[in-house]
C-alpha cells in the first residue's frame, strides 16, 4: 500500500465519527420542560415489573413515591421471584397507600415475561397515563412532572426518556460506552428518531414508557409485542405506524439505570437484546435482515482493525503504507473514543483500552448471533419472533 492510498484509506477513521457526533447533538432534553405538574394533573399509573430484583427494587419504589406528580399510582408486579423482592418493594413504601404489589399469574406460552408483567399490571391500573419503568431505575422528583408535560405539550402518544447509564465496574466503564455509541450512531439524537418517516428509525428505552392509556390500548399494548425481545423497540415502532406519535428526549438528570453490575450479566443482557433484538431495526425488509449479522459488527472491528494491523506492522509482517494507515487510523480512534468515554461520564484514559472492550463486544455480538432468536434471562428460554 502506497503512503498516499493510506492516507486515504484512513479517511473513514478520522472523518466519520465527527459526523456521528454532530448527528447526535440534535437531541432535546427534558431540563427544558416545567418541573411543576400540570393543571387537572391526569393520574399516571406506575408499572414497574420486578423478578429477582431484590438489588434494586427498594431504590427505585423509594425514588418513585418521592415524586413531586400529585397523583399516582404504584404497581410492582412480582414476576416469580427467587428472593425478597415484594417484601422489600413493601418495605421501601412503607404505609404508601399508593403503592400496590401484585403477582404475576403464571406465564402463558408465546410470551416474555417482563411483557406478561407489564400486562397484568395494566390490568389493575387506574390511570389515564400509563409509564412503564424498569425496577434498576431511580427517578428524581421532578422527572414525571417534566415528562407529563412534555407528552402533553407534543401531543403524542408515547414518551421515552434516555437517561443516565451508571457504571460502577470496570467492564460497565468500558462496554457500556460502546454499546450505546453503537446505538447512537444506528439512531442519532433525540430528534431523528422524533422526526423519523420510518418505523424502522424509531427506538425507545424500555427504562422508562410514558404512554396515553388510549394509545396504548389502540396499538394493542403489551400483548402485540409478547414474543419480541426488544419489547420497548417494537412498541415504538407500532406507534409510530399507528400515526400515535413517538417522542424521545434525554433526561440524564432525572433518570438514571444501573442496567448490569458484573460482565457476566453485561454478557447475558446485552447478549439477549443485540441481536435478536436489533433486527427488527434494520431497514430493507428482508434483505436488511439477512444483512444483519454482517453490519452488527462493523464498529467494533472499525476499532480492532488499525490496532492488529499495527502490530503486524510493527513485527514487520506488513509493510511501511499498512503502517502508515494503521498509525493514522489508531490515533484517530484514540481521540475519538476519548471524546466519546468523556460524554458517558467516564475517564478518558479509558479510549486506550477500547480495543479490549470492542474484542468484547464482538464477542457478545458472535455469541448472540450464534444463538440466534433463542435467547436466555432470569432462569427463562425464549424464542423470540
Amino acid at each position: 500500500m502506497s503512503f498516499a492510498w493510506a492516507l486515504v484509506a484512513a479517511a473513514p477513521w478520522v472523518v466519520l465519527p465527527p459526523l456521528a457526533m454532530l448527528r447526535v447533538r440534535r437531541s432535546r432534553s427534558l431540563d427544558h420542560e416545567s418541573g411543576i405538574a400540570p393543571p387537572a394533573a391526569p393520574q399516571v399509573s406506575v408499572i414497574v415489573p420486578a423478578r429477582n430484583e431484590a438489588r434494586n427494587i427498594g431504590r427505585c419504589v423509594r425514588s418513585i413515591l418521592a415524586t413531586r406528580y400529585p397523583s399516582l399510582q404504584l404497581i410492582v408486579v412480582d414476576d416469580h421471584s427467587d428472593d425478597d423482592t415484594a417484601t422489600l418493594a413493601r418495605d421501601a413504601a412503607g404505609r404508601d397507600e399508593r403503592l400496590q404489589v401484585i403477582s404475576n399469574p403464571p406465564l402463558p406460552n408465546g410470551w416474555f415475561g417482563k411483557q406478561w408483567a407489564c400486562a397484568t399490571g395494566v390490568s389493575v391500573a387506574h390511570g389515564d397515563l400509563l409509564l412503564f419503568t424498569d425496577a434498576d431505575t431511580e427517578h428524581a422528583p421532578d422527572l414525571l412532572p417534566r415528562a407529563v408535560n412534555a407528552l402533553l405539550a407534543d401531543d403524542v402518544g408515547l414518551l421515552t426518556v434516555a437517561g443516565h447509564q451508571e457504571t460502577h465496574s470496570f467492564w460497565e466503564r468500558l462496554l457500556q460506552p460502546q454499546v450505546f455509541w453503537m446505538l447512537l450512531v444506528r439512531y442519532g439524537g433525540t430528534e431523528s428518531v422524533s422526526r423519523a418517516r420510518r418505523a424502522e428509525d424509531v427506538i425507545a428505552n424500555g427504562q422508562f414508557l410514558l404512554a396515553r392509556r388510549t394509545a396504548y390500548d389502540a396499538v394493542g399494548g403489551h400483548a402485540s409485542v409478547r414474543d419480541k425481545v426488544a419489547e420497548d423497540l417494537a412498541l415504538a415502532q407500532r406507534f409510530h405506524r399507528a400515526g400515535l406519535g413517538v417522542r424521545l428526549v434525554r433526561g440524564e438528570e432525572q433518570l438514571s439505570t444501573h442496567m448490569y453490575a458484573s460482565l457476566s450479566e453485561l454478557i447475558a443482557g446485552w447478549g439477549k437484546n443485540i441481536f435478536a433484538g436489533g433486527i427488527h431495526a434494520m431497514p430493507g425488509g428482508g434483505i436488511g435482515r439477512v444483512l444483519f449479522p454482517f453490519v452488527l459488527p462493523l464498529l467494533p472491528l472499525m476499532t480492532l482493525a488499525p490496532v492488529i494491523v499495527l502490530l503486524l506492522a510493527l513485527a514487520g509482517l506488513l509493510g511501511n503504507g499498512w503502517l502508515l494507515w494503521s498509525a493514522v487510523s489508531s490515533a484517530a480512534n484514540v481521540v475519538w473514543w476519548a471524546l466519546i468515554y468523556r460524554g458517558f461520564r467516564q475517564r478518558i484514559w479509558y479510549s486506550l483500552l477500547a480495543p479490549l472492550g470492542a474484542a468484547m463486544l464482538l464477542y457478545i455480538i458472535g455469541r448472540a448471533v450464534g444463538r440466534g432468536r433463542r435467547v436466555g434471562w432470569k432462569g427463562r428460554e425464549y424464542l423470540a419472533r
